[in-house]
């Protein structure tokens, strides 16, 4: 039979468009499931088997648990063992924290597969891709800390130089508090976001296995974001225990990170029984209903008398003697600020913090002023916000930089400040073309001045403030150098509750936190001491407690002064720049007091008022200080891994 010609191209025409639909949803498909993307392993030669062994056999069982359909991939953690010594096989894998059940199965199902073409012969080995990580060893590896075999992964571009310094404080001050919300939760992972320019937004994320306890998952996140350089755009560390990433663009699954929001609870009456005498209860609500309205009539007559007659209306004050300040008094109109700080520009930013972003402004009257802009997570409503500003705002000390004022727009909120030109102490002191300004004489004026400042929140101020945030960076420096301490009552203004011993919101600086505080939220006055000895040991030494790399038996910078203080051997800790003009005495005595602010027990730390006193006497015989608490700030044993990845080198700056 014959077919039309037309007929023929017709069926050329199909066959031609069902190849092409079936060559688009294979390269579909395939795409849809192409393979986990691969960071790298470590597989050290430290042990083997040959494959008709025991322990190949116990293996085997242990990968085919890890990737079998009951697997707990919707939690993203499950362990597996098989075997007894010395051929006993203990696994684990861990999926990222905000990916599915269904790309966990994916992941784990490849890399048990790829596992044997890695490492063939070697019993303790862990595997890292981007979505997941697949641990096996000879030895116990659940519920134990591993910092060995670290990963780290780079990327390309750099942080230009003027902005290192806000970029690295933006980073830490993201990572810490994700760290400390990691560790207290059930799955040990966190995620969170922070802005760094008007288009850029920096994106977090931290993990342990969720095997660890609190301690040693805080632990293990503070070595692994000690050890990122944040010199570059995004960087991450791993080791086997968990991990710590920071990029300028969005590289997890947001919407699986938003913490579901607590369901409103609804203040409900349960009914009443109905009672004899409806008119009886038709009266009382009619009495009570008059009430009412003649309360609104008297507040509306009230206001109404108060703006007639153009009297201040006080919502809070604050007598000292005879000097009345008002919340009036203190407020500024915003638009002021915004000509005052260029529209809070760029240009003029010189700082970020935890509680938000730091402006140079210039007033009207040729002022200069440093305005905080809070950022929009305080609790606080209006009135005490008020309120708490006008306390803070009476706190008068030679060594607190004053609070001059502050500004309510909707939802923003402002603070004024009296600027202080040589920026913050960290600024100076970790810079080592700069640090040659701190001789001795001004490096112990500096340490007296914040003791006073400290002491004077504690015991002399009507507040008796906590500070739980002192560090170098929160340490200004005016035109003499003298040291001036701000953000002293910022957890106050953001409506945190600072006269509770115990609190679920840890805000400060990981290396600075007292252990107790750190780990189960207690703080005091001693918290506030501890990490003084911290900052005594920042400004003796010039270096950062976050840049101190281990050695053999010491795992942080607080360790390293103790081990040089046993060995008899102290001034091994001072800056270079001040060990040939400084009063050695003195030095020793700083040291001294330092070890006793880090002590581990709250109770053997010294209060302010005695820290003053030793400062200031040399009659004042110290005790010998106990070994300080050094689980925080340890590091991995070995050295870090400059591996790169292909998936973290970019030169996109999204953010």
């Amino acid at each position: 039979m014959n077919f039309p010609q037309t007929q023929i191209e017709d069926t050329r025409i199909m066959s031609s468009c069902a190849s092409l639909i079936f060559l688009f949803l294979f390269l579909f498909l395939r795409a849809s499931a192409q393979d986990p993307t691969y960071l790298g392993y470590n597989c050290p030669d430290t042990a083997t088997y040959s494959s008709r062994s025991t322990y190949f056999t116990n293996l085997r069982t242990v990968l085919s648990s890890l990737s079998s359909q009951n697997a707990s991939y919707s939690t993203g953690f499950q362990n597996a063992t098989a075997g007894e010594d010395p051929d006993m096989v203990n696994g684990l894998f861990l999926c990222r924290g905000d990916v599915s059940a269904e790309v966990c199965r994916n992941c784990v199902a490849f890399v048990v597969k790829d596992t044997l073409d890695r490492c063939p012969e070697e019993e303790n080995v862990v595997l890292y891709y981007d979505q997941c990580m697949v641990r096996y060893s000879n030895r116990n590896i659940l519920s134990t800390v591993n910092t060995e075999g670290s990963l780290v992964l780079k990327n390309t571009k750099n942080v230009t130089s003027n902005q290192k310094d806000r970029f690295r404080d933006l980073v830490l001050s993201t990572l810490n508090p994700a760290a400390v919300e990691a560790a207290s939760s059930s799955r040990k992972f966190d995620a969170r976001k922070a802005n760094w320019t008007a288009s850029q937004t920096l994106y977090g994320l931290v993990q342990c296995t969720p095997d660890l306890s609190r301690e040693d998952c805080l632990s293990c996140l503070q070595q692994s974001i000690n050890q990122l350089s944040i010199d570059r755009t995004g960087e991450r560390f791993v080791v086997p225990s968990c991990s710590a990433r920071y990029e300028l663009y969005l590289f997890y699954n947001e919407s699986a990170t938003i913490k579901p929001s607590p369901p409103p609870q609804l203040l409900s009456t349960p009914p009443q029984p109905a009672e004899k005498g409806g008119s009886s209860t038709g009266l009382v609500v009619a009495i009570v209903v008059a009430i009412m309205v003649a309360v609104l009539l008297f507040i509306a007559g009230y206001c109404f008398l108060a703006k007639g007659s153009n009297k201040a209306y006080h919502i809070s004050y604050a007598l000292d003697g005879d000097n009345i300040t008002t919340a009036d008094s203190l407020q500024i109109d915003y638009r002021s600020i915004q000509t005052a700080t260029a529209d809070f520009s760029e240009n003029n930013k010189i700082g970020q913090g935890g509680f938000g972003e730091v402006y140079k402004g210039t007033l009207l009257d040729g002022t200069d002023v440093a305005v905080k802009k809070l950022s929009k997570s305080s609790g606080q409503g209006e009135a005490e916000f008020k309120n708490e500003v006008v306390l803070v705002a009476k706190l008068q000390h030679r060594n607190l930089v004053k609070l001059l004022g502050f500004c309510l727009q909707g939802e923003e909120r402002v603070l004024v400040y009296e600027y202080v030109p040589n920026k913050s102490l960290d600024c100076v002191l970790f810079d080592p073309e700069k640090q040659v300004h701190l001789d001795w004489t001004r490096r112990y004026n500096i340490i007296g001045g914040v003791a006073r400042g400290i002491l004077y929140l504690h015991q002399d101020s009507r507040l008796k403030i906590i500070h739980r945030d002192l560090k170098a960076s929160n340490i200004l420096l005016d035109t003499d150098m003298n040291p001036k301490i701000s953000d002293f009552g910022m957890a106050r203004i953001f409506g945190l509750d600072q006269t509770q011993q115990n609190t679920n919101i840890i805000v400060g600086t990981c290396g600075y936190m007292s252990p107790e505080y750190a780990m189960h939220g207690q703080y005091s006055m001693k918290s506030d001491v501890y990490s003084f000895g911290v900052l005594v040991l920042e400004i003796l030494s010039g270096k950062r407690n976050s840049s101190f790399y281990p050695t053999d038996g010491i795992h942080n910078f607080v360790s390293y002064a103790w081990r040089l203080w046993t060995n008899g051997t102290p001034l091994d800790l001072l800056d270079p720049v001040i060990v040939d003009n400084c009063q050695r005495n003195e030095v020793v005595r700083c040291i001294h007091i330092s070890l006793l602010c880090i002590q581990e027990d709250p109770v053997d730390r010294p209060t302010l008022s005695n820290i003053v006193l030793m400062l200031t006497s040399n009659t004042v015989t110290l005790p010998v200080p106990r070994k300080p608490s050094i689980f925080f700030q340890s590091r991995p044993r070995k050295d870090p891994l400059d591996s790169v990845d292909d998936a973290s080198i970019t030169d996109l700056y999204p953010r």
